[in-house]
């Protein structure tokens, strides 16, 4: 590479990573919603993992269900406040972890966008039935793993242009 930037490749593989959660995400929904309308739940894992269709107007665990365009909005303002962080991303560790969260936001903000009941109030597929807890999709787990690598590298100081941060030192008191 001698003298020559190749562009991003940081971001190229949070784009990446971020269109195969999508495609994903949207391709289990749509098999979900093809295969198990109208089903009882399916045990994969005796009670511990079912698969169940739900169509969740809320957020997780159907918070704030009554503002699905509140929900639209933040899920708009979180997908480009993730592409904005990913423009500045080095670290490989964090274009992994940007990738996840976007792809996540993304494609829960397509479901908000385009399906039933309209526009900026679409209700996101869940069809993965965890413990009787809750009900989740293949875009959940990205959000969920994306966030705890962000939790994991704040804690251990690595910086968005790779290496680690510079540790804070106190002033001696004395």
């Amino acid at each position: 590479m001698a003298g020559r930037d190749r562009g991003h490749p940081g971001l190229r593989l949070t784009a990446a990573l971020a269109a195969l959660v999508v495609v994903v995400d949207q391709v289990s929904k749509f098999w979900a919603v093809s295969a198990l309308t109208g089903r009882p739940p399916i045990a994969v894992a005796g009670d511990l993992i079912r698969l169940r269709l739900t169509y969740n107007p809320g957020a997780a665990f159907s918070l704030a269900a009554g503002a699905t365009w509140l929900l639209t909005l933040f899920t708009a303002a979180a997908a480009i406040a993730v592409g904005v962080v990913a423009l500045r991303a080095r670290s490989r560790a964090w274009t992994v972890t940007l990738g996840l969260l976007l792809g996540g936001a993304v494609t829960h903000l397509l479901d908000r966008l385009f399906r039933a009941p309209g526009p900026g109030r679409g209700h996101v597929v869940d069809f993965i039935d965890y413990f009787g807890l809750f009900i989740g999709n293949v875009a959940d787990i990205a959000l969920v793993v994306g966030a705890a690598l962000a939790v994991l590298l704040n804690l251990r100081g690595v910086a968005l242009t790779g290496g680690t941060d510079v540790p804070r030192t106190e002033p001696a008191a004395g």
